[in-house]
C-alpha cells in the first residue's frame, strides 16, 4: 500500500500543502515605522516575535517613503532585511493620496488664499508626475523583492461615487504599467479617500477589471462611516481580490472599545481561500506607539494560536 492508502485506511486524508497554510505566524507581518523608532529596532521587534515578513512605508528615522528612496538606500534596506531573515509583504505608499485637480475635498483645513493657491499648485504638480512616481515605486518594489504596492483614490469629495469612473481611468492607466512589471496595485479603503469602506470597495473595484489591481483591506478604517466591518462589510468584498490585510492595534487590543472579532475574521479569510499576509499597523498616537505594538502583536499571535 502507498502512504496515501495507509492514511486513508486509517480514516485520515492527505491535505495538499497549500490547504495547510493557515493564518499562522508565518503569514503575520507589521509596518516597520510603527514597531520601532529605528529600522534596527523594527527588525529586532520582528525577530523577537519570530516574524518572517514586514511591511514598509516610511524609514522610521527620517519618515521618508521607502518608495522614493535612492537605489543605494533601497539596496541597503533589502540587504539588512535579508540578513535578518525578513521579506517584504507589502509596500505602503502615498500614491494618489491627495486632492486631485478639479475636486473639492470635504476635509479642508483653514488656510489663506495664498496658501490655498500654493497647495493647489503642489497637488497639480503631484498629479502630473503620477506616472513618474509610479515608475520609481515599481523600481523600489523590485529592489525590495515585493510584488504588492498600495495606491489610493484621491482625497474624499462630497459625492465619492460620482468620481469612480475617473478614478478607475487613472488607476487603470497605472495598472497597465504595473502589469508589465508584474506588480499588483492594491487599493486601500481609507477614510480620507474616495473609497473608504468595504461597501465602496465592492462598488469601485468592478470598474477595474485588471487582475493586477487588488485590495488592501483595513476594516478599522470603515468604522467612522458606521459600517460593521465583519460580517457585514466583509461579506461584500470580492474575496479573490483581497491581496493584503491590515490590523490596527485598536482593533485587536483586549481593552479597546474598537476591538473587532479578529478570530472570526481570520477564520473567514482562511475559509475563503485568502493566501496573503496580515500586517499590524499599530497607529496609536498617544505616546505609547511601541508599547501598543508589543501588546497588539502578542494578541494577534494568541488569536492565531501561536502563543
Amino acid at each position: 500500500m502507498t502512504r496515501r492508502e495507509v492514511l486513508a485506511a486509517g480514516g485520515l486524508s492527505v491535505m495538499p500543502l497549500w490547504a495547510r497554510r493557515h493564518l499562522d505566524r508565518s503569514r503575520i507581518s507589521a509596518i516597520t515605522d510603527e514597531i520601532g523608532k529605528t529600522a534596527d529596532e523594527a527588525m529586532a521587534f520582528a525577530r523577537q516575535y519570530g516574524l518572517h515578513w514586514v511591511e514598509l512605508r516610511s524609514v522610521p528615522e527620517t519618515r521618508k517613503e521607502y518608495a522614493f528612496l535612492p537605489e543605494a538606500e533601497l539596496k541597503g534596506t533589502a540587504a539588512a532585511l535579508a540578513a535578518n531573515g525578513l521579506k517584504v509583504s507589502f509596500l505602503n505608499t502615498g500614491l494618489m493620496k491627495f486632492p486631485w485637480p478639479g475636486t473639492q475635498p470635504v476635509r479642508r483645513r483653514e488656510e489663506s488664499a495664498e496658501a490655498r493657491a500654493r497647495r493647489a499648485a503642489a497637488d497639480q504638480a503631484r498629479f502630473e508626475r503620477r506616472m513618474e512616481d509610479l515608475k520609481r515605486t515599481l523600481n523600489a518594489a523590485h529592489i525590495l523583492g515585493v510584488d504588492k504596492v498600495r495606491v489610493f483614490t484621491g482625497s474624499r469629495v462630497a459625492d465619492p461615487e460620482s468620481l469612480y469612473p475617473r478614478i478607475a481611468d487613472i488607476l487603470g492607466e497605472m495598472a497597465f504599467v504595473a502589469e508589465k512589471e508584474k506588480i499588483h496595485l492594491l487599493v486601500e479603503n481609507e477614510g480620507s479617500c474616495n473609497v473608504a469602506t468595504s461597501a465602496e470597495l465592492a462598488k469601485f473595484l468592478p470598474l477595474l477589471a485588471s487582475r493586477w489591481v487588488g485590495l488592501n483591506w483595513d476594516p478599522q478604517n470603515a468604522l467612522p462611516y458606521q459600517e460593521v466591518p465583519y460580517p457585514d462589510g466583509y461579506s461584500l468584498l470580492p474575496k479573490k481580490r483581497i491581496l493584503n490585510v491590515q490590523i490596527k492595534a485598536k482593533g485587536v487590543m483586549p481593552s479597546s472599545p474598537e476591538r473587532l472579532d479578529w478570530k472570526a475574521i481570520l477564520e473567514a479569510l482562511d475559509r475563503d481561500g485568502y493566501r496573503g499576509e496580515v500586517g499590524l499597523e499599530t497607529h496609536i498616537f498617544d505616546g505609547t506607539l511601541i508599547a501598543a505594538a508589543h501588546i497588539s502583536m502578542k494578541e494577534i499571535l494568541r488569536i492565531a494560536g501561536e502563543l
